[in-house]
């Protein structure tokens, strides 16, 4: 055995530019690229890599915010809108009826009366309203303001009927008469401020208007006022329920509702507006899904916000007003805590499933319609994954192609089907007897065709 022979299978040397030489490159490609691919697999799989001897923790599981925002969880709002629309119709209804047949108890601002302020607590305050009753007087409110100062609210009484109330009052506390301060409210005053609140909300609802048809679009208009008349008229009907007395501070709750309930609506209109861009060139999804997407994607921060907004409001009227028995501000407290409770429901489950029941009667989002339910059914037959929506909501991500690992391996086929026919070294060697050329090797000087010596012609000395 000769010493060459001893050499290791890769020591031997192979001649540069052989068939040997092209198969070694090809096998230590695909060797490479294999051996790339397995890393990246165990890597993709939380596994640790080949020498590495610590142990990947797997990824947790993303949040609920991150998945209704990717679409991966959520609620069908839109694709529910009918049940919906059932329950608000219920809930309607029954403010309605409330409204007619119960009616508001008008506070002396609107309905016009007097009222009696006059030193004393929480003591007195049985006996002073027992008097005033007993002096023929129709007591609306009696209540402590400040600590140590009586308010009472009678209907409209003349000059006598006010003094008798005023003695009686009086006596019953242990007063002076002088220490009693009568104030009568007209009616007037109470209507000039109903018709100054109808006008500010007329031109509340006509800018609302304006606005929304200008940075959206008019079905988007439509769908805010439908979420506000239906704050509007829950809160009334609720406050008709309960009783309370309407005053000031009820016109201030409402005009505030209006603008806490139409801000949250424009912001999931805004996330809608931005997920029907360029719908109709991708066809990804349709435009309610599209629609319900935003819905999902802004879900936890209307609820943050409706949260924040609505502890405080709680704390003054079942606190304050309930076990403190606080009164002042209870009527205020009742408006904002059941607007902005119809607030949320209504920006959240009623505005959008408006606008996407009227978008889906446009021609352009019909045929939307059809060329997404004809991707996903071709989808569905060639068995593509992420192309059909799993869930209720539709995915945020867009698909992309499966890949097995994390680098993919190209396998070069046995033999080549082509037009030019690609040739090895050896086999553009000359045949032994024929006038062919072979192709110069590299390095080496080209010889002239015609033969293999130098050419005819005289020799050099």
């Amino acid at each position: 055995m000769t010493r060459d022979d001893t050499r290791e299978p890769e020591d031997v040397d192979i001649p540069v530019g052989t068939d040997a030489d092209e198969q070694q490159d090809s096998d230590a490609v695909v060797a490479d690229a294999a051996a790339s691919a397995d890393e990246q697999a165990l890597e993709d799989a939380g596994l640790p890599r080949s020498g590495d001897t610590a142990v990947r923790r797997p990824e947790r599981r993303a949040g609920l915010g991150h998945r209704l925002y990717n679409g991966e969880a959520g609620l069908d709002v839109v694709g529910r809108s009918r049940l919906i629309y059932k329950i608000t119709a219920v809930v309607v209804l029954l403010c309605i009826a409330s409204m007619v047949f119960r009616g508001f108890n008008f506070g002396i601002d609107f309905a016009g009366g007097n009222s009696f302020r006059l030193p004393g607590g929480s003591e007195q305050l049985s006996e002073a309203r027992t008097a005033a009753e007993d002096a023929g007087a129709e007591v609306a409110t009696a209540q402590v303001v400040g600590g140590d100062t009586i308010l009472l609210r009678t209907g409209s009484l003349d000059n006598e009927g006010e003094r008798a109330v005023i003695n009686a009052v009086a006596d019953a506390v242990g007063i002076a008469p002088d220490q009693v301060s009568p104030e009568s409210v007209s009616a007037e005053w109470g209507s000039d401020i109903t018709q100054q609140a109808l006008i500010a909300l007329a031109v509340f609802l006509v800018a609302v208007v304006l606005f929304l048809a200008v940075r959206f679009q008019p079905k988007m208009a439509i769908g805010a006022i439908a979420a506000l008349v239906h704050d509007i008229v829950v809160t009334a009907g609720v406050y008709s329920l309960i009783g309370f007395e309407v005053s000031p501070s009820t016109v201030i709750g409402f005009l505030t509702i209006l603008g806490f309930s139409l801000y949250d609506t424009v912001v999931v209109f805004d996330k809608v507006d931005e997920n029907v861009k360029d719908l109709e060139r991708s066809a990804r999804m349709t435009w309610s899904e599209a629609a319900n997407l935003a819905v999902n994607q802004t879900l936890m921060r209307s609820i943050n916000t409706s949260v924040i907004a609505l502890l405080p409001v709680a704390g003054l009227l079942f606190v304050g007003a309930g076990l403190l028995g606080v009164g002042t501000l209870k009527d205020l407290a009742l408006v904002l805590f059941v607007g902005l409770a119809a607030g949320a429901y209504s920006s959240i489950v009623l505005a959008t499933p408006i606008v996407a029941d009227l978008k889906e009667r446009e021609p352009d989002v019909i045929a939307l319609r059809k060329r997404v339910m004809a991707r996903r059914s071709s989808a569905a037959r060639t068995g593509a994954r992420g192309a059909v929506p799993t869930g209720p909501v539709a995915s945020a991500r867009r698909t992309r192609p499966t890949r097995s690992g994390g680098v993919a391996v190209a396998e070069l086929p046995d033999t080549v089907e082509a037009d030019v026919v690609v040739e090895s070294p050896a086999s553009v060697r000359p045949d032994r007897g024929s006038g062919a050329t072979a192709a110069p090797r590299p390095g080496a000087r080209p010889q002239r065709p015609g033969g293999k010596g130098r050419p005819s012609g005289k020799k050099r000395r």
